[in-house]
């Protein structure tokens, strides 16, 4: 990993200061203070100038007293911030805050908030909150937090922007025999912050997963960058709450109206290599199928139960999971269970050893059907019988499990019979559940973690282009009311090798007849005018235009401009070659920059209804030759590129670099906040840029054009 912030002595330290501490009922000062003094392996420092002890512990007045190498404080805003500072000259370099009062509530929130990231900054201070509800870190029973209870050890870490979560979480946890190695509440992430977590704890060897409950990313290119090289080794699952639209209805372009916030962060953390949950179920039966099992070799399942009904569900689930599938089992198999099993057993996958089967006879299946070359996991699954005890099936489980090395989650469908079995196989880090469906969940998440752990990461392709060009022409924006271009910025596609159709903007009839005889065969006529985004929905499109019409399709063209908006911007009227879209595919490839995540490429399905079909994929800029591949075999109109009914295939290999290059002026320039290709008419011999229209950020451009043709960097 990447070398990032030293979080040891947050997590370890040998003494810890309570600023704030007090021993008056239903206080944090209290609650932090009895909690560290419960279970803390060092010395907890009470910080209070109105007493000599707290809790039966010598109180110093100020934290800069302390000697700690940990401050947890729990004051007033005001007088927190004051604190952070002298902790900061005393040299307590860590610290949590759990004050509320910041950032959270308004202006002078925000302003107090500004001060404290100020003054962690002047210090070096690695500093949690505020408004958290603190740290915790089982190895050294350190309960920094005003929680009501210590998780129980383990080698899941987690972190939360929600302190309420937290405290939910950890009593159920309980229930359910996970533990935690280190949890912190982010509170408001004025310091330490997610990247910070994944970082540190992915370099940590005690812990095996990383969880977290996100409602932000606040620099998701750093984010993206750190987990990337984390889940190479240690897997992280997160849920990402707040899945909204928002500012979508706002956008100026296609592109934007697709690539809302909740997509941004669905293809970031995709990108991260991080696992997403859509429950707290879900996000917990990923972490202790991570934390306990192998990752399978193979996709395929086998299915041992004793009860149909059952096993057929647990079939079903693995035909619906994303990584998964129902093992083959080979011959050789199947007779071996033929063999070990009664007559009326079903031997063939799933493996159905009926209900009145014994331990042994389970076992005998599960060790058969493990030992085939096909089966990369197993799925037990049993109902309660007279003939079988849940407690030696468990412990006939974990030792079959233990010789094969092959992942296992045991779907126990019984109450309270089933609770000390559970517990047995909670202790050999295999996954318990009563519903089929979760137990498959937890080992297609191993399956899927295990393809982000094998991903190879190459580097995008860098064309030669004419930045300089594209710099030219993205700068009469300065000049301009508004901020958007339209078809007369067709020279930024030329300046990145992407091929468009022989034409030109004029700015009278004359000069559009004198374009059209230059033009073999009939041309196309568009409208060309910055404040009108969608042309052809007010006529300002004519298609099929002979020469000898050429001139009153202009006339007629900027009326219907004039009669739609009176005040709009007209610049003329594009003349173009036709483009045959009876022989290709009209795509979109459009480029949307998001606040946290940098700019996204979209390709998809185009024409008048990319926003109402919504076929379309994402990735975030700079694109691989691989991933742009694999942009064009996502989208559900992939056949159509392919030559579907009888079509000619079209040029893949074009799309793919076309979608590179867009790509790349996404990464090139990031003054282009929205851009759109659309429609990119793809057919066999290669693409044609139809369209174009972008949003362009002035305060972004660059005082300097770059130099005249670079493939470098910017």
């Amino acid at each position: 990993m990447t070398a990032g912030r030293d979080l040891d002595a947050l997590f370890a330290p040998d003494s810890v200061a309570v600023v704030g501490a007090t021993e008056r009922e239903g206080s944090v000062g209290r609650a932090v203070t009895a909690n560290l003094l419960a279970d803390f392996d060092g010395e907890v420092v009470p910080v209070n100038p109105n007493r000599e002890t707290v809790l039966g512990e010598p109180a110093v007045d100020s934290v800069g007293e302390s000697g700690a190498d940990l401050a947890i404080v729990a004051i007033p805003p005001d007088p927190a911030v004051e604190a952070v500072r002298e902790a900061g000259e005393a040299g307590v370099d860590n610290l949590v805050v759990l004050t509320a009062g910041f950032g959270e509530t308004g202006s002078e929130g925000a302003a107090r908030e500004q001060r404290l990231r100020e003054i962690a900054a002047e210090y070096d201070l690695t500093l949690v909150g505020p408004n958290s509800l603190g740290i915790a870190s089982t190895p050294v029973g350190l309960n920094g937090t005003f929680g009501p209870s210590m998780p129980d050890p383990g080698s899941i870490s987690f972190m939360s922007q929600s302190g309420a979560f937290v405290t939910a979480v950890i009593d159920w946890a309980f229930q359910q025999d996970i533990g935690f190695r280190h949890v912190v509440s982010l509170g408001n992430k004025a310091v330490l912050d997610e990247t910070d977590l994944v970082a540190d704890w992915a370099d940590d060897d005690g812990t095996d997963v990383i969880v977290g409950y996100l409602e932000s990313v606040d620099d998701g290119r750093a984010f993206v960058e750190t987990a990337r090289e984390a889940t190479a080794d240690t897997p992280v699952v997160a849920i990402k709450s707040g899945r909204t639209e928002a500012g979508a209805g706002a956008a100026a372009s296609h592109t934007g109206a697709i690539a809302g916030n909740e997509r941004a962060y669905e293809v970031g953390l995709r990108e991260a290599g991080v696992l997403r949950a859509d429950s707290a179920g879900e996000l917990f039966d990923a972490a202790r199928a991570l934390a306990g099992q192998p990752l399978p070799e193979t996709d395929g399942v086998a299915v041992v139960t004793n009860a149909g009904g059952p096993g057929v569900m647990a079939t079903d689930a693995i035909g619906d999971a994303e990584g998964l599938s129902l093992a083959n089992l080979s011959e050789e198999t199947v007779d071996a269970l033929a063999d070990a099993l009664p007559a009326e057993a079903n031997r063939f996958n799933p493996v159905d050893v009926i209900g009145d089967a014994d331990v042994a006879r389970f076992r005998d299946a599960l060790e058969i059907t493990l030992d085939d070359d096909g089966v990369g996991a197993a799925v037990v699954l049993s109902a309660p019988t007279a003939t079988l005890s849940f407690d030696a099936l468990a412990e006939a489980v974990t030792e079959v499990q233990a010789d094969y090395e092959i992942p296992v989650a045991v779907c126990l469908m019984g109450g309270e019979s089933a609770e000390a079995s559970g517990e047995i196989l909670s202790a050999a880090g295999i996954p318990t559940y009563f519903d089929p469906s979760r137990a498959v969940g937890s080992l297609d998440t191993l399956s899927r973690y295990r393809e982000i752990s094998e991903r190879e990461r190459t580097e995008p392709t860098r064309f030669d282009v004419d930045r300089r060009r594209v710099y030219d022409v993205l700068s009469r924006v300065r000049d301009r009311p508004d901020n958007r271009l339209g078809v007369e910025s067709m020279s930024i596609l030329d300046a990145y090798g992407i091929p468009t159709p022989v034409g030109e903007i004029v700015d009278s009839p004359g000069a559009a007849e004198s374009v059209a005889a230059d033009i073999d065969g009939d041309v196309v006529m568009k409208i060309v005018s910055p404040d009108i985004l969608h042309k052809s929905d007010i006529g300002g499109v004519a298609v099929g235009v002979e020469t000898a019409a050429v001139a009153d399709t202009y006339e007629r063209l900027v009326t219907r401009a004039r009669n739609y908006q009176p005040d709009a911007t007209v610049l003329g009227v594009q003349v173009q070659e036709a483009v045959d879209l009876d022989a290709g595919v009209e795509t979109i490839v459009g480029i949307n920059r998001d606040p946290q995540f940098g700019p996204l490429v979209v390709f998809g399905l185009g024409g008048i209804f990319v926003e109402t079909l919504e076929d379309t994929t994402a990735e975030l800029a700079p694109v691989t030759e691989r991933e742009a591949r694999r942009m064009t075999e996502d989208i559900d109109a992939a056949p159509l590129l392919r030559g579907a009914r009888g079509r000619e295939p079209t040029d893949l290999d074009a799309t793919v670099e076309t979608i590179q290059r867009l790509a790349q002026l996404a990464d090139d320039f990031p003054a282009i906040v929205e851009l759109d290709v659309n429609p990119l008419v793809v057919d066999p011999d290669g693409v044609q840029a139809v369209d174009l229209r972008l949003t362009v950020d002035p305060d972004a451009l660059p005082e300097e054009p770059p130099g005249a043709t670079d493939g470098g960097d910017p």
